[in-house]
C-alpha cells in the first residue's frame, strides 16, 4: 500500500502548495477568475457573435413601392374608375404584408434607414387600404393628414439617405407627391389629385429602377447600373470585413439596451 501511495505521488509531481511555489502568471483569464477571488473573466474570449447573410430584401420593397405606387395613382388619374376604389384597397393591402417582411428583413441586416422606410411604406398602405375598403366617414380628410404626416417622415429620412443616392431620389419624389396628396384629402380639389396621380407615376418608375438596378446587382456581384453610393455606404460594399465589424459591441441587439 505504501508503494503505491509513492508511485501516484510521483505521477502527479511535487504540489506546488506544499513545496512552497505560487502559480505561474499568465495563466488562462477564465481559469484564473473561477480560481481567484474577485477577478473578472475576458469577455472577448468567451463571446461569439454570429453573423448570417441573406440575401437583400430591398428588391422586393422598391418593386412593391412600384406596383402599389401605379395602381393607386391610376385611380387619382382616373385610368381606373372611382367606382373601383375598393378593389384598389385590397389590391394595395398586399404591399403592407411585403413591405412590412421587407422591414423585418431589413431590420436582421443592420440597416436601420432601410428597414425604417420600409415599414413606414407598410404601415401607410395598410390604413390607405383599410380606409379605402371600408369607405369610413371622412376617410379622404383623415388619409389627407396621414399623408402630411407621411410627407414629414420621408423628409426625414430624405435627410439621413443621401450616401444612398437612389433611395434619396426615390424620397425627393415622395415628399412632393405625398405632400400633394395630403392637401388634395384635405382640400378636395380634382386637379390636385391628378397631379398626385402624375408624381406618383414618377414616383413608381423611379422604385422600378432602383429594384432592377439593385437585382441585377446581387446577380452578377457588382454594380451594373447606377446606384449611385457614397461615403461609409460605398465602403460598406467595398471595404474589408474588419471595417465592417468595427464597433459591433456598440450596435443594437449586441449592446444590452437600444
Amino acid at each position: 500500500m505504501l508503494a503505491a501511495t509513492s508511485e501516484d505521488e510521483r505521477l502527479r509531481g511535487p504540489d506546488p502548495a506544499a513545496a512552497g511555489t505560487e502559480t505561474p502568471t499568465g495563466t488562462d483569464p477564465v481559469a484564473g477568475a473561477s480560481a481567484g477571488a474577485g477577478a473578472e473573466p475576458d469577455v472577448h474570449t468567451m463571446t461569439r457573435i454570429t453573423l448570417r447573410p441573406i440575401a437583400s430584401p430591398m428588391p422586393l420593397g422598391f418593386f412593391t413601392v412600384a406596383i402599389s405606387s401605379v395602381v393607386t395613382s391610376s385611380l387619382q388619374l382616373g385610368l381606373i374608375d372611382s367606382a373601383n376604389r375598393q378593389a384598389v384597397a385590397l389590391t394595395v393591402f398586399s404591399a403592407f404584408v411585403l413591405q412590412l417582411l421587407v422591414s423585418i428583413l431589413a431590420f436582421g441586416a443592420r440597416d436601420v434607414i432601410a428597414a425604417t422606410l420600409m415599414g413606414g411604406f407598410a404601415g401607410a398602405w395598410l390604413a390607405n387600404g383599410l380606409v379605402t375598403s371600408a369607405d369610413a366617414h371622412g376617410g379622404a380628410q383623415v388619409l389627407g393628414v396621414l399623408n402630411l404626416v407621411f410627407t414629414v417622415f420621408a423628409a426625414l429620412m430624405a435627410s439621413v439617405a443621401r450616401p444612398k443616392k437612389v433611395l434619396w431620389l426615390l424620397l425627393l419624389i415622395a415628399v412632393p407627391r405625398y405632400f400633394v396628396a395630403g392637401v388634395h384629402g384635405l382640400s378636395g380639389v380634382a386637379w390636385l389629385g391628378h397631379v398626385a396621380g402624375a408624381l406618383g407615376m414618377l414616383l413608381g418608375a423611379v422604385a422600378m429602377y432602383a429594384a432592377y438596378a439593385l437585382m441585377l446587382e446581387e446577380l452578377r456581384g457588382r454594380e451594373a447600373l447606377w446606384i449611385g453610393r457614397s461615403g461609409h455606404v460605398r465602403d460598406a460594399m467595398h471595404g474589408r470585413l474588419a471595417d465592417q465589424l468595427s464597433r459591433l459591441e456598440q450596435q443594437a441587439g449586441v449592446r444590452r439596451t437600444l
